[in-house]
């Protein structure tokens, strides 16, 4: 066995396993690193270079956006703005088969515009919608399915935190990868309704029609609308619009996204203490998280680079005559198979020091690869046994919602993520298409 093979199980075959019996990830990744380090990086002064890359990875100026995308979201949920989207797009929802479902899955897209957290958009759908709709009759799988299926396109439509991530680990454009998220996610959401009013069409007793609901006429139908909804939304349009123009750097965006939040707060009157000191400890907690993996994922790669294991595995993959599409559906299903274990950090910090040196090897579009990883990550966070987004339903879900209803519900989402994966392979414009504007 070569010396690069050795390398390749000692730092992704140990992590994986560490990984797999339940250690967190950034201990994880420290742990590797440190043996890699010592073993490949010359004892004590491979140790030192890792504590001096371990910084410089933390205090990159390109990660400055994850921490303001996250407070966007956070202030929304705990100033109670959320609350008023969610109201306001019931209002103007009506008449509809799975009319709850299909609210849910709109508001859901709402807060996808305006936050970088895909685990707190279902806890808050979740708390908030769940218990209503079960009330109100609705079956477990067609009330919880929505909410979970579009807390994952969270991940998908700018800003989104784990989208800074990939492009900062990956070396993609952060700034095109997030404006490449937008037409898939949107898709998805369309996708979603659609789906549910099929489903309930077909099957009136999984949503039983709601006679006792609320109509509103004229002005207070749209009342909530253009004084809550429209000018959060106007947010997601500032962020977007000037990545889109090129008007502003993704950190310049997210600043500017943040104090637009924080001014619609002021403006509204519940910018509380109390929730300022909610928002920034949330932020705080996310953020540090995130930051310590990466401080993680970015010395793995270094060591899996300077012991050769990366060049080795590259070549070997090249040198096997496989063609270029083969290799690309292999990546994507080894993706879709570690996000049955594993989270979507984790699964970055195991396969781009392997995956993108042969992207870049076949001269692969980064962007459209990119996409398809989002989707990939997407689709892991509703796979069973293990997705979070199934665990994070289960913490706020009523007893009388089962981890069964919960692998039900999800099916008919994770089908529609899997046919788009394919879409965007065999169309890449889907993914390209907008991003290009900005080039």
């Amino acid at each position: 066995m070569n010396n690069w093979q050795i390398a390749a199980w000692l730092m992704l075959g140990g992590s994986t396993i560490l990984l797999f019996i339940g250690m967190p990830v950034a201990l994880t990744f420290i742990s590797i690193n440190l043996l890699g380090a010592w073993l490949y990086m010359g004892g004590e002064p491979g140790l030192i270079q890792l504590a001096r890359s371990s910084v410089s990875s933390v205090t990159a100026f390109s990660l400055t956006p994850i921490p303001l995308f996250v407070l966007m979201g956070e202030i929304l949920f705990h100033t109670g703005l959320a609350l008023k989207v969610i109201e306001g797009i019931e209002r103007l929802i009506v008449r509809v088969p799975g009319r709850l479902s299909v609210v849910a899955v709109v508001a859901g897209t709402v807060f996808s515009a305006i936050s970088g957290s895909t685990i707190a958009t279902t806890a808050m759908l979740g708390s908030l919608m769940l218990p209503v709709m079960l009330k109100r009759g609705y079956h477990p799988t067609i009330a919880a399915g929505p909410i979970m299926a579009i807390g994952a396109v969270d991940m998908l439509i700018p800003p989104s935190a784990l989208t800074v991530l990939l492009g900062s680990l990956s070396g993609i454009s952060i700034s095109k990868l997030l404006i490449g998220g937008v037409v898939p996610g949107v898709i998805l959401s369309i996708a979603f309704v659609l789906w549910i009013i099929a489903r309930v069409s077909v099957s009136p007793d999984l949503a039983p029609e709601e006679k006792e609901e609320a109509t509103y006429h004229g002005w207070e139908r749209w009342r909530l609308f253009f004084c809550y909804v429209l000018p959060t939304l106007s947010i997601f349009g500032i962020v977007v619009g000037a990545l889109a123009m090129g008007w502003a750097t993704p950190t310049e965006c997210a600043a500017v996204g943040a104090f637009a939040t924080l001014v619609l707060a002021l403006v509204y009157r519940v910018l509380s203490l109390e929730a300022i000191s909610k928002s920034l400890k949330g932020t705080a907690g996310i953020s540090g998280m995130i930051l310590f993996i990466i401080l993680g994922a970015t010395t793995f790669a270094q060591i899996l680079s300077f012991s050769g294991a990366s060049t080795g595995l590259v070549q070997f993959i090249m040198g096997q005559g496989l063609s270029t599409t083969m290799i690309i559906i292999g990546m994507m299903l080894i993706l879709i198979f570690l996000g049955i274990f594993v989270d979507q950090v984790s699964m970055m910090m195991i396969t781009l020091p392997i995956f993108m040196p042969l992207v870049q090897s076949l001269g692969i579009d980064p962007i459209w690869f990119g996409v398809m990883f989002l989707i990939c990550m997407q689709l892991g966070l509703l796979l069973p046994p293990h997705g979070l987004l199934l665990m994070t339903m289960r913490g706020v879900a009523p007893q009388s919602v089962t981890m069964g209803h919960i692998f039900m519900a999800v099916v008919p989402y994770v089908v529609m993520s899997i046919l788009l994966l394919v879409a965007v392979f065999w169309v890449p414009s889907i993914a390209t298409w907008l991003p290009e504007l900005i080039a």
